[in-house]
């Protein structure tokens, strides 16, 4: 019997490592790039890479323990690789060995090199849809590259983006494993992964064992916050749970990195992304003041930069898209990629004047970044795929553009009233057709201002209306041109100046028409 549990034992020691894990990518440079994997047991962590499936070279890198039975999360850091590289891998740990892979190495700003990206989140695991979230990467995004573009996924994507939930229940080891690398394996084991916490993760400690996310935060808070740079783009994660939203080391951060973004003329866009909506259509008690916040701050960087920004997000379970009045700022949900869809009706929500597109569907969204040096712009997309009412495969269901520059339509010329005399119960404003010199262009919102005073600094009617507004499954502004808006009811015996300015598709307003005027009478 004592014979018989020793050879157990030493059997139980000598057991071959199994791969968990497969090897994902992290904190991606020009010349360096992390690897991580998990293995059942061992401490060897070896990854061999080259610049063909040949390989040929060989780094070592670290073992943590992920206080799960035996098992070990592996990190190698490599270095010394050229930019904008395609490179092969593979790794090592023990007797095992994993297949070969690919990675490219970032660009520096001054490449210019255009480039894309992926941003998906709330891909928690739901028992209804229990494969909901292999759906989307497997026949969503992987099938959308091959169509799209061809080639390799490496060469095709830059990075990924998650602004949150992860997984259902972070303190789970089982659902990281299985539910989020596992249905990924393909995709993270070709292109960078950049998430942030969301609720869902429970501040977790298989979190941070899990990612190597940079370092460039509040040293205090190391990878709750933090930035990544590719090509001319900077981005930015935040956490916006409990306990971090409002502690004011992170706002401090982010006011200094911004403020030193501002000056940075390499950096051309800002893309923040954090869990918690601002504001929230499809369910107003996800909705957090601290993104607002942040979305003030970005507001306020890109006016003040001339550098356009998004804010991604998640939390609602599924797609919007807004923007900023006075700002070259997209407001983007990228959710659902596997969370249960908050579908139109079943919680608490509301028209909001930002928001031109809400769908309760999955999906993900593309982001192409345009890196030319001398007319830079990028492009959202967002692909869906449907809900149980409608299945969609791999459908555009909404795109945007936003260039650096400024691209101004024509001011617009008012019409009537004119110094003329209207009732008090209101004024049908009207205005010329929208004109632009640039191709393309056309009309995608109005601002219209009605004051008792010509320098408008208290109007008594402001009014901002979008070329679409889909709310509810209907487009709420259909057969609305933009070009006239009714006022409210006015005041007796009094002289109101109005004016109004258009804006494009792709954010950019025009300046304000001439002021005109007019008189109530009783």
């Amino acid at each position: 019997m004592i014979c018989f549990l020793c050879i157990g034992y030493m059997y139980a020691q000598t057991k071959e490592p199994q791969l968990l894990v497969q090897p994902y990518l992290q904190d991606a440079e020009p010349t360096t790039i992390k690897v991580l994997w998990e293995t059942s047991s061992g401490e060897e962590s070896i990854v061999e890479w080259g610049l063909s499936p040949k390989l040929g070279k060989k780094t070592k890198g670290i073992a943590v323990d992920i206080n799960f039975s035996a098992s070990r999360i592996h990190e190698v850091k490599i270095t010394d690789l050229k930019r904008f590289t395609t490179y092969y891998y593979r790794v090592k740990t023990g007797k095992m060995v994993s297949d070969i892979f690919q990675f490219k190495t970032p660009p520096f700003a001054t490449d210019n090199e255009s480039f894309n990206i992926v941003a998906m989140s709330d891909m928690q695991y739901d028992h209804n849809e229990p494969d909901k979230f292999s759906e989307v990467v497997n026949e969503g995004i992987l099938p959308y590259l091959k169509k799209e573009l061809g080639g390799k996924v490496s060469d095709n994507l830059a990075m990924v983006l998650i602004p949150g939930d992860l997984v259902e229940n972070g303190a789970k080891y089982h659902q990281w494993k299985d539910y989020f690398f596992k249905p990924a394996e393909k995709l993270f084991s070709k292109v960078p992964v950049y998430p942030v916490l969301g609720n869902h993760e429970r501040n977790s400690e298989f979190y941070f064992k899990y990612f190597s996310l940079p370092e460039n935060g509040t040293p205090a808070y190391a990878e709750h916050w933090w930035y990544k740079d590719y090509g001319n783009t900077r981005i930015i994660g935040l956490n916006s749970n409990d306990g971090y939203r409002n502690l004011q080391d992170q706002k401090q951060w982010l006011e200094a990195l911004l403020k030193e973004t501002a000056k940075e003329d390499k950096i051309d866009f800002v893309f923040a992304q954090l869990h918690h909506p601002h504001k929230s259509e499809l369910w107003i008690p996800g909705e957090e003041d601290f993104t607002g916040e942040v979305v003030k701050a970005l507001e306020n960087f890109t006016t003040t930069s001339g550098k356009p920004s998004i804010h991604f997000f998640g939390h609602t379970h599924g797609y919007s898209r807004g923007q900023s009045k006075n700002h070259k700022h997209l407001w983007i949900n990228v959710a659902s990629a596997g969370g249960a869809i908050d579908n139109w009706g079943e919680f608490e929500g509301k028209d909001y004047e930002e928001f031109s597109v809400t769908q309760d569907e999955y999906g993900f969204v593309m982001v192409e970044v345009d890196g030319s040096a001398t007319d830079p712009k990028f492009t959202v997309k967002r692909i869906s795929r449907g809900n149980q009412e409608h299945f969609r495969n791999n459908e555009l269901r909404d795109n945007i553009t936003v260039w650096k520059k400024e691209r101004k339509p024509n001011a617009p010329q008012p019409i009537s009233p004119n110094n003329s005399e209207v009732k008090i119960t209101g004024a049908m404003l009207k205005a010329s057709a929208f004109k632009s010199t640039y191709d393309g262009a056309f009309h995608a919102a109005a601002h219209w201002q009605v004051a008792l005073s010509k320098d408008f600094s208290k109007p008594v009617f402001d009014s901002w209306k979008q070329h679409e507004n889909w709310y509810y499954k209907e487009n709420r502004q259909k057969d609305d041109d933009l070009t006239d808006e009714k006022t409210n009811r006015l005041k007796p015996n009094k002289t109101y100046y109005w004016r109004v300015r258009y804006r494009d598709q792709n954010l950019n307003w025009s300046d304000w028409s001439t002021t005109a005027s007019f008189t109530t009478k009783k």
